[in-house]
């Protein structure tokens, strides 16, 4: 059980950061924003440093426990927080495809999405960790079009990740918003923790303007 134990939460609204804070509102957890403002370079101060030594958010503490890297969090705050319904328990036949959804994420979706925006040639398939940017769109929308949700009838925390990813690319260009893809975020985008979310990133982001 989660008691009231506060998570601190080092952020920055566009940033991955994004999707930790969805994640915490729709978990119900206690938390509290450490604010990093990496158009500053504060990231790279000695007391984030010492908190993150690669310099990057999101970074999360709770009970002196420090977690970083973004799939790393989300597992932990989500089974840190079972209360809130939203993530498959170890025996749950849907643990399985959750933790295989963020991987996938970060394994294969990510890299592929980063390369295509640096416009880097695709590595040899055998070479690549992700095989090929074409078929990890493929795979993804395979998936999705079992819908409504990224694990079938369930929303899941993997939802929070994968939404906010989903929105960020295709706002950048480097997704099309069709499809299935369109379908996924038109059910996904006006839960309250993601107006909450978005309330907060609106107010950081006119404080430090």
């Amino acid at each position: 059980m989660s008691g009231n134990r506060e998570v601190t939460l080092y952020y920055w609204p566009q940033s991955r950061a994004a999707a930790t804070l969805e994640l915490l509102e729709e978990l119900g957890a206690p938390y509290r924003l450490e604010v990093i403002d990496i158009t500053r370079g504060e990231q790279n101060a000695p007391a984030f440093l010492a908190v993150n030594p690669m310099g990057k958010v999101p970074a999360a503490v709770m009970d002196g426990v420090v977690v970083t890297e973004q799939i790393a969090i989300f597992t932990w705050l989500s089974d840190l927080f079972p209360e809130a319904g939203l993530t498959p328990a170890a025996a749950d036949p849907l643990r399985g495809p959750w933790l295989r959804w963020l991987a996938f994420y970060a394994g294969c979706f990510e890299p592929a999405m980063m390369d295509r925006a640096l416009k880097h040639p695709p590595p040899p398939r055998v070479m690549s960790p992700y095989g090929g940017y074409d078929l990890v769109v493929e795979t993804l929308r395979g998936q999705l079009a079992k819908g409504p949700f990224i694990l079938g009838a369930r929303f899941t925390t993997a939802d929070v990740l994968w939404s906010t990813a989903l929105t960020f690319m295709t706002a950048f260009g480097l997704l099309e918003k069709t499809g299935d893809i369109a379908a996924y975020l038109a059910r996904t985008d006006d839960r309250p923790a993601r107006q909450r979310a978005s309330a907060i990133n609106a107010r950081i982001m006119a404080e430090r303007a």
